[in-house]
């Protein structure tokens, strides 16, 4: 497979495939939900930077959003699993509410 020589931001993600980036921000928190050498760290002038995805990165996000999505409690416990913090939790729900009814 040949290698993507492309690195989307999670903000260019969110937009791109119509999700919230606060829950972008969470699920790639843990390096472990994205295979190894499709997420990278991205210097963009800020004192954090943020995480870029390569093309297989971001199919492998949508996937694991859609395997989450057919849990039992779906992205409530997903977001309760990686120890999320509660008012982001509730941001994410609701916004989860308005684009998947």
């Amino acid at each position: 497979m040949a290698r993507s020589n492309h690195i989307y931001t999670l903000k260019e993600v969110a937009t791109i495939i119509g999700e919230n980036l606060e829950l972008l921000e969470e699920i790639t928190a843990n390096p472990d939900n994205v295979s190894e050498g499709q997420m990278f760290y991205v210097s963009d002038g800020s004192e954090h930077g943020t995480t870029g995805l390569t093309e297989n990165g971001v199919n492998e996000l949508q996937e694991l959003l859609a395997d989450i999505r057919t849990w039992d409690g779906g992205i409530r416990k997903f977001l309760v699993r990686e120890q999320c913090d509660s008012e982001i939790t509730e941001r994410i729900l609701a916004d989860e509410l308005k684009r998947h009814p």
